[in-house]
């Protein structure tokens, strides 16, 4: 089976209403269109950007003030996976639940339904300086187009969550990530390149790009987009599929074959995930 991807490096700016903020999606979204791509991914924390809003009292909008743009931002997304016929990973936005704050990944179909996949590892700023608690469960989305998995951001540098979604059936992992600076930048892009090698998996990920110089910890974003495979005959020797120009507002695409997986973990250079010793690490093992 093959598909089409395009990943997001999506700009940052002040904004002064909603409107700008679903003209900027849209622009993406009908660019990825355009390309005829199966899977849309935007980055983690991007809607931070409807914080520079502000208040309708001129104050600075906080972390706290993000969910009360949910039903606007659920209803968005929505009504352009329905529109396009297209499966859209929406990046991240923050919802409040029983009085706390997650950073949860969507999945929105073509038919209209949503699927929910809460951040499981979160950064000290997150708890620190945001309060934010982490999802419990992982969940792997069956698509028309094969089964998929939204680790985001810190999620990806634990192998052991990578190993359960792939034991689970997810042949791409779309991790949708935001980093401030170049070392958080290549924490995420070197471990995305060690679990697409460890599970002869696909990697999709993407960042956010330029400043919000209203919302605290939103000032700085260092970002690229990529799609990363394994390291092995039938794929680029690099392991990248496609990626962006660093730091760009730009959008990047490119073609999936599942059937290219599953021959180079029958008959690879190297079978990773068949030659896993679950005799002397069963705690790997979902």
């Amino acid at each position: 089976m093959k598909l089409r991807v395009s990943a997001v490096q999506y700009h940052l700016h002040t904004i002064s209403s909603f409107e700008e903020f679903s003209k900027q999606v849209e622009h993406y979204i009908k660019t990825a269109e355009e390309f005829d791509s199966d899977f849309i991914l935007f980055p983690e924390f991007f809607t931070t950007q409807l914080l520079s809003i502000g208040t309708k009292q001129g104050n600075p909008s906080t972390i706290q003030d993000l969910p009360d743009f949910t039903e606007q931002y659920l209803s968005l997304f929505k009504s352009f996976a329905v529109q396009t016929k297209k499966h859209i990973i929406g990046g991240t936005h923050v919802l409040r639940k029983a009085g706390h704050l997650y950073n949860v990944a969507h999945l929105f179909y073509p038919d209209g339904r949503i699927a929910e996949q809460s951040k499981l590892h979160l950064t000290p700023t997150e708890i620190k300086e945001w309060n934010m608690t982490p999802g419990e469960k992982l969940e792997v989305f069956e698509t028309e187009k094969g089964k998929i998995a939204m680790l985001t951001c810190y999620d990806i540098e634990f192998p052991e969550i990578v190993r359960i979604a792939k034991a689970k059936g997810a042949d791409i992992i779309f991790s949708p990530s935001c980093t401030d600076d170049r070392h958080g930048f290549h924490r995420v892009r070197y471990t995305s390149h060690a679990r697409a090698i460890e599970n002869q998996i696909y990697v999709v990920t993407t960042g956010t790009v330029g400043s919000l110089p209203t919302v605290d910890f939103m000032r700085a974003n260092f970002g690229q987009a990529a799609v990363i495979t394994p390291n092995d005959i039938p794929f680029p020797p690099r392991g990248i599929q496609v990626e962006g120009e660093m730091n760009q507002d730009m959008i990047v695409t490119a073609d999936l074959d599942l059937d290219l997986l599953y021959q180079v973990r029958d008959s690879g250079s190297v079978t990773t995930w068949r030659d896993r010793r679950t005799d002397l690490y069963p705690d790997w093992l979902p």
